[in-house]
């Protein structure tokens, strides 16, 4: 069924080449290569990498030729060419390697989960507000999903009212050959807070709250008794400050029989519609993932946003380190969804298997 809808032009990139440059400290997680790519993809250039770990360091450098293997995390501090460090450390090291780097006058760009305790979301933001520099996140699940992106333009264009509820299911598949810290509490900062994190951001951006406040939240160890620091489950219900609703799953059980890490959806529930966004697979079709699926007054349509909207937040990010503004995303917007992550977190019930 046709649709009435336009959608905003494709991005391009925003600087020519060699004209901003970041790095990369921290390794830890593969979702810096997706954060380096969109960069790039916006025009930027990755002029050096750190990872203690000189296989990982060597590997990125192959991968990125323009980057040349830092002796040390000093050693990219000290590069006044460099503009935005980003990371994927362990979430636990992510905010302290952005704070040294907010210290050395340059902008930080962290995956998520952005911060694992309280002490530091406090120190970001005493550190974003007293310097004027950036901790941006890598929300990947919204801002490099085109699904995700394509949803928020059918939502600015009305096309299904009012949001008053954002429900999130985020299953993974756990795999194999994980690290130490991936089992470790104190370092992925539990289920709720780390994959979690994604959505929660979701909530606050599709709904257009500022605020809210987490009324329940669960975790649990359900099936992996050999490592117990593991929570394989957890949920949370959000009421947000301007009385729309979230719910959020996320879980490590995806089956090996399912082709993708994990059947990742989202409901946005609206006054005069509704949206599904399928955003990895369409089970028991051809489509693929990046579907979208709207139901309104008018009708009910499905896109296949992949190609239809690119990855605008790159480049308004680099924009905003060069313009100093806030296009992209707020600051106070990426850590209020870190701090709703956080609350879920240290208030969950833990629940017995």
């Amino acid at each position: 069924m046709d649709h009435p809808y336009t959608f905003d032009p494709l991005p391009q990139p925003v600087v020519e080449p060699g004209a901003f440059a970041f790095a990369a400290v921290g390794l830890d997680h593969g979702h810096i290569y997706g954060m380096t790519d969109g960069l790039i993809g916006a025009g930027a250039t990755v002029t050096a990498v750190f990872d203690p770990d000189p296989d990982r360091a060597a590997a990125f450098a192959e991968r990125y030729p323009t980057a040349r293997v830092a002796a040390s995390e000093q050693d990219v501090l000290d590069d006044p060419e460099v503009r935005l460090v980003a990371t994927a450390a362990i979430p636990s090291d992510r905010a302290p390697i952005g704070l040294r780097a907010i210290e050395a006058g340059k902008d930080a760009f962290a995956d998520k989960a952005p911060l694992t305790t309280f002490e530091q979301l406090k120190a970001v933001r005493e550190a974003t507000a007293r310097t004027g520099r950036k901790y941006a996140v890598y929300y990947g699940e919204r801002i490099h999903s085109e699904a995700a992106i394509l949803a928020g333009q059918l939502i600015e264009r009305g096309a299904i009212g009012t949001v008053v509820q954002v429900v999130c299911f985020g299953p993974h598949r756990i795999g194999g050959g994980r690290p130490d810290w991936f089992y470790d509490p104190a370092q992925y900062g539990g289920i709720l807070c780390d994959i979690g994190s994604h959505n929660f951001e979701q909530m606050l951006f599709y709904t257009g709250a500022a605020d809210g406040r987490v009324s329940t939240s669960t975790v649990a160890n359900y099936s992996h008794p050999d490592t117990p620091g593991l929570q394989d489950f957890g949920d949370a219900h959000v009421v947000l400050d301007n009385g729309a609703t979230g719910y959020v799953r996320v879980d490590w059980f995806t089956p090996e029989g399912l082709g993708v890490f994990g059947d990742g959806r989202t409901l946005l529930l609206g006054t005069d519609g509704y949206i599904e966004l399928r955003k990895y697979v369409d089970i028991g079709t051809d489509n693929g993932g990046g579907q979208v699926l709207l139901v309104n007054h008018e009708g009910q349509y499905r896109f296949n946003a992949n190609g239809m909207t690119g990855f605008p937040y790159f480049g308004r990010l680099i924009r905003d380190c060069i313009d100093r503004t806030e296009t992209a995303m707020t600051q106070a917007h990426a850590l209020k969804a870190a701090e709703l992550s956080l609350r879920a977190q240290a208030d969950a019930v833990v629940l017995a298997p």
